[in-house]
This record gives C-alpha cells, sequence and structure tokens, in this order.
C-alpha cells in the first residue's frame, strides 16, 4: 500500500473537525501496531486513549504529529492547526523557570523581542499585544507553575537548580501555557504528585481547545474527558463518556459477542456430529454434504476473551503483637533542622494508610523514617523486634542492574534457592520466562515496577511502603495491585497520586503538612475539593470578630506580576511616545507631509500621551496595593 504522511485538510465544508485518522496501518519491525483504523475526533473534544501497554498509543502520538510515515491510509487535521506535546524535559539552562514557561508563546516573544522604528508598526506590535493578552502572561504562566506545585520562589531560579522530574514539570506547564489547538499528553501524571494531578484534572477539563491524552489514571480519565479511544487488537474505536461508562459499555460488548461464540460453538458441534453420523449412509450421505457445506461457509466468531492476565502476588507475613511501630514526640531531618516534628503516631498490622500532602511537605522524608533509612533525631520510635519492611520508590526502578535480567536479580537476593522456585516468583508478578530471561535494560517501565515490587515483598514485610507504586502500570495492572493489597496481611503505607488506588487501597488517610503528620479526618473526595479550592486549611465557622487575614504566597506573587506588566507596559509606551516625538521633531516630515499626514502624527502623540498618563496611575496603584499588602 503507498505511504503516505500526515497532510493538512483545507476542506471548508467540515470547518469544526479537528482531526481525522482515516484507515491508517502502521507496523514497526514486521510487527503491525494498526492495520486500518480510524477514528474522528471532532472539535474541543477531549479524549482519554488507553490500551494494554505496547499496543501502540505513544506511536499513534507519533503519527499524529508526523515523526513517523504511515504505511497507508492518513491522518488530516485543519491546515493552520498548532499541535503541542511534552516531547523531552526542558534543558538544564540558567533561565527561570517562569521565563522558560513564558518563552513558549513564541508569537509574544517575538512581538516583544522586535524593534521597530516604523509608528505604525509600533501600533500594530501593541494591538496584537494587547489581543493575545500578553500583558497577563507572567500571572497565567505563574498560575500554572503553581498549580504543578512550584512555589514563588523557585519560580524565579533557574532550571538548572531542579532535576529531571521537575524539569518535566516546567515542560508540561511550557505546553500548557502555549495552549496549542491540539494538545497531546502522554501519561503526564507520571511525574506529578497527588496535588499536581488533581490540578491538571481541573485544568484539561476546562482547556478550550481539543485534547488527547494517554493516560492509565482511572480518575483523570473519568473527570477530565468526555471521550475514550480504546486501542485494541490494532484497531481505533471512540466510546463516549469517562472510563467508567467505557468500561461497562465494552464489558457489555464482550459479553454479547462471547454469548455469540458460543452459540455458533454450538451450531458448530452440531452439524459436524449429524456430518460424522451420516456421511457413510446412502440415504443420508446428501444431507450430510449439505451440512458439511454449511459448516465450511460458516465465518468463524472469534471468542474475545481478555488476554490471561497474571495478578501480583504477595507473601502473607506471620503475625506481631500491636502496634508494629510507635512514635512519641519524635522529629526527623537529614542534619539540619527536623523536616517533620512532633510525630506521635501508632501503625499496626491491619492499617491501609495513604499519606496526604503537598510536595516537598515531608511524605517522602517519613516514609523513609517508617523504612529504617532516616533515624528519629529526637523523641522516640519503637518498633516491633521482629518487624520486616518492603519499601518501594520510584527511584528504585532506575537502580535496577540494566545489563542484568530478572532471574539475576531473584539469585543475588536468594542465592541458595532453585532456579524453577525464581521462576515461579516472577511468574507471579507477571514476569513470565521471555521475560525472564530479558536484560531489565531491555525491559518495558512496567515489566521494572513489577521486578521492584517483587524484590520489595520478597521477604515477606509485615509494613510494606509504596511510594507512587503505578507509575508505568497499566489500568489492569493496577487493578491487580489493589487486589493484591486486599488480600496482603501485613501494613500499608501509600503515597500516590492515583485517586482510585487510594480510595481502594487506604482506609485511614494522614495529613502531611506544617511541619508535622496528624490524621485527616474527612474523606479523598473532600481533600480533593480542598486542593481545588486553593485552600489552606478546611473551613471554620466564622467568628463575629474575624482577624485580619495574613495574605498569601499567591496574592503576593499576582500582586509582583501585575506591578511588573505595568511597568512593561509603561516602558512600552515610553518607547512608543520617544519615536513619535522624534519624527515630530524631524525637519523632513513638515517638508514632505501634507496637513492631514502633520494632524495625523500629531493625533496619534496625543492618544500616546495619554495612554502613558494612564498607564503610569494603574502602574502606581499597583506598586501601592503590593507596599499594602507586603506591609501586612
Amino acid at each position: 500500500m503507498k505511504s503516505q504522511q500526515l497532510t493538512l485538510a483545507r476542506d471548508a465544508a467540515t470547518p469544526r473537525l479537528m482531526l481525522r485518522i482515516s484507515d491508517i496501518s502502521f507496523s514497526i519491525a514486521g510487527r503491525p501496531l494498526l492495520e486500518g483504523a480510524s477514528a474522528t475526533i471532532p472539535d474541543g473534544h477531549k479524549v482519554g486513549i488507553v490500551g494494554r501497554n505496547g499496543t501502540g498509543k505513544t506511536t499513534l502520538f507519533r503519527l499524529i504529529r508526523g515523526e513517523l510515515t504511515l504505511d497507508g491510509g492518513e491522518i488530516t487535521l485543519p491546515s493552520r492547526a498548532r499541535i503541542g506535546g511534552v516531547a523531552q524535559e526542558v534543558p538544564s539552562s540558567e533561565t527561570s523557570l517562569l521565563e522558560t514557561v513564558l518563552e513558549a508563546d513564541t508569537e509574544r516573544a517575538a512581538l516583544l523581542a522586535e524593534d521597530s522604528q516604523d509608528p505604525n508598526r509600533i501600533a500594530e506590535i501593541q494591538m496584537r499585544l494587547s489581543d493575545i493578552d500578553a500583558w497577563s502572561a507572567e500571572a497565567r504562566a505563574a498560575t500554572i507553575l503553581r498549580g504543578l506545585g512550584f512555589t514563588s520562589d523557585e519560580m524565579l531560579q533557574p532550571c538548572s537548580a531542579f532535576s529531571g522530574g521537575w524539569r518535566m514539570r516546567v515542560a508540561l506547564a511550557a505546553v500548557l501555557f502555549s495552549a496549542p489547538d491540539l494538545l497531546l499528553l502522554d501519561e503526564p501524571t507520571n511525574y506529578l504528585d497527588l496535588e499536581g494531578a488533581l490540578w491538571l484534572e481541573s485544568y484539561l477539563a476546562k482547556y478550550p481547545h481539543s485534547v488527547l491524552v494517554i493516560s492509565h489514571d482511572r480518575g483523570l480519565l473519568n473527570r477530565a474527558v468526555g471521550h475514550i479511544l480504546h486501542l485494541e487488537d490494532r484497531q481505533l474505536t471512540l466510546y463516549q463518556g469517562g472510563y467508567d461508562t467505557f468500561a461497562k459499555t465494552r464489558a457489555s460488548r464482550l459479553a454479547v459477542a462471547e454469548a455469540e461464540s458460543k452459540k455458533q460453538e454450538s451450531r458448530r458441534a452440531h452439524l459436524q456430529s449429524f456430518v460424522d453420523r451420516f456421511r457413510a449412509k446412502a440415504t443420508k450421505a446428501k444431507q450430510a454434504q449439505s451440512r458439511l457445506k454449511m459448516l465450511e461457509r460458516m465465518e468463524p466468531i472469534s471468542s474475545p476473551k481478555e488476554r490471561a492476565f497474571r495478578k501480583f502476588t504477595f507473601p502473607s507475613p506471620e503475625q506481631l503483637s500491636p502496634p508494629i511501630i510507635q512514635l512519641d514526640g519524635a522529629a526527623v531531618g537529614y542534619g539540619g533542622a527536623p523536616v517533620l516534628q512532633r510525630l506521635n503516631l501508632r501503625i499496626d498490622q491491619d492499617d491501609r494508610i495513604a499519606l496526604l500532602g503537598r510536595n516537598g511537605e515531608g511524605k517522602s522524608t517519613l516514609s523513609k523514617l517508617l523504612a529504617n533509612k532516616l533515624k528519629a533525631c529526637e523523641g522516640q520510635k519503637v518498633s516491633s523486634s521482629k518487624l520486616r519492611v518492603g519499601y518501594f520508590a520510584q527511584h528504585q526502578v532506575d537502580e535496577l542492574h540494566i545489563d542484568e535480567t530478572p532471574l539475576q536479580h531473584l539469585r543475588r537476593a536468594r542465592p541458595d534457592e532453585a532456579p524453577a522456585k525464581l521462576r515461579a516468583l516472577l511468574a507471579g508478578f507477571g514476569l513470565m520466562a521471555e521475560q525472564a530471561e530479558t536484560e531489565v535494560g531491555r525491559l518495558s517501565g512496567g515489566q521494572k515496577a513489577r521486578l521492584s515490587l517483587l524484590l520489595a515483598t520478597l521477604d515477606a514485610p509485615h509494613m510494606l511502603i509504596l511510594d507512587e507504586p503505578t507509575n508505568h502500570l497499566d489500568i489492569e495492572s493496577r487493578e491487580a495491585l489493589v487486589e493484591a493489597l486486599t488480600a496482603y496481611s501485613g501494613a500499608v503505607i501509600l503515597v500516590s497520586h492515583d485517586m482510585h488506588l487510594l480510595s481502594l487501597a487506604a482506609d485511614r488517610l494522614w495529613l502531611v503538612k506544617d511541619g508535622t503528620v496528624a490524621p485527616y479526618e474527612d474523606d479523598l473526595d473532600s481533600y480533593r475539593r480542598l486542593l481545588l479550592s486553593k485552600d489552606d486549611a478546611p473551613s471554620k465557622p466564622k467568628s463575629k470578630a474575624p482577624k485580619p487575614k495574613k495574605p498569601s504566597r499567591d496574592q503576593i506573587l499576582e500582586l509582583r506580576a501585575e506591578v511588573r506588566k505595568c511597568e512593561a507596559r509603561v516602558e512600552k509606551i515610553t518607547a512608543m511616545r520617544d519615536k513619535l516625538s522624534a519624527k515630530l521633531a524631524d525637519p523632513t516630515l513638515y517638508e514632505a507631509a501634507s496637513a492631514n499626514d502633520l494632524a495625523h502624527w500629531q493625533k496619534k502623540f496625543s492618544e500616546v500621551e495619554d495612554g502613558l498618563m494612564r498607564a503610569e496611575a494603574l502602574w502606581m496603584a499597583s506598586l501601592e496595593r503590593l507596599e499594602e499588602v507586603q506591609a501586612k
């Protein structure tokens, strides 16, 4: 079939069409990923893309962007559609986070950098800057960065001061700020915490253009999108509704197809029985031949059973007397001032605890204290003498030996164990014979996570600490993890951005905030509403004489951004006024210009003067507001 690359549709008859995927096929190394697949995504739709790992979801994105050449078919978009996505983390430069995000709006950056001497062009620039709301750009960029977990001070620091994971957040902030017509996001919550993931959900739900998001996060797929595009068996199927609606609809389709398959098998068996009994009898030979032809014409209905899924199998520890951990007035840190203090907590073996709290508040620090990776610097921590703790964190996946196989990892941990037993352990975590002998560097992210989970639970821990365990796991694997945790007889401490996992696997909530940890008495939905309302604490009844509220960092940041915006406006209008003044002071103007031309330039100069006075007044007012707030 003739190869065709992405084309840009210019069909005026379908102005609302955003994306059309028509009968596309694509193979990698001879393995077909897509065969005659089609889908139509109207303008403004929010679509979640789902499918098992390895089915080609990321490849589909690359095809839409034109980075790969189709084997057949066509992908069409409106002629001037802007496509945006997070390809990689931003570079480790000396540019501040805020400026890095602002630079993503290339039109704004180009207009501000343009140094025109032509008053008409200056006016055009100012008008266009006003049209694209350029003066509020800093505040908008700061809002996005704040939503993704950055403080006001961090926004002004260089990108080089942050790790790769945090620079991925900056890259995400940049593409959101640029607001492309078609936004492509591939597992965006993998490098976000719960707070950032919930903010992103809310942001995408209100995004004004089209969104395609590959995700295994059921919360995001239920709340941020209105359609699900399912990639399975090299085909694309578009479902209306969020993930839960998709799952129910698809389950019904599978049940119908399964019933049809069984009905056909029964009919086939009946016909075959008649043929076998009467083929040799002369009186029945004609009827037998007729039924044999019916069998040959019968198109087989394949039973669309789900592929066998290997569940997680956590070993069961022996029971210990409660509590297994007791903290009394404990504090913990990294050598300087404690990160957490006044810790008075108790953990029993049947506890299922989710740690809540914004990034940087100390969730990982508490996890390390409980896992004996940090010692209490004050107070007391008492643990059962026989306590075994399993610890899984995302960085441990990156610390696997990439040149060794999963089997070799297990041999190091269990040198005396029989190879058959080691293979059985790997199979219990979905790592079958082929993966057991494959170097870790060639495994998928989900397979690496499974190996790390196996190593964390190998010694049947009494307490399992899981820090973002679902990154790189598909939805079916996440469901299997929930089942394994439900059946597990030890304590569980969870840190995760996956609200669905937390709601099913945790029955207690601890809030890590303001340097300490305390039980959170409301539920996860309440916590989600709290975060999205941008409040710092649950609402309290108003007193008769409320105290003046201390200004928040966000309020100060917004006022600073407003001051900078006003100052920039004054500078731009001043530059325009100076250029007009120079033009009016040029004697050649009066030699060549008509009376109407002179009146035009004098009127424009007067308008700019008035505009400058108004801009300066706004600037002074914003400065006064900032000074008042800072004084509080």
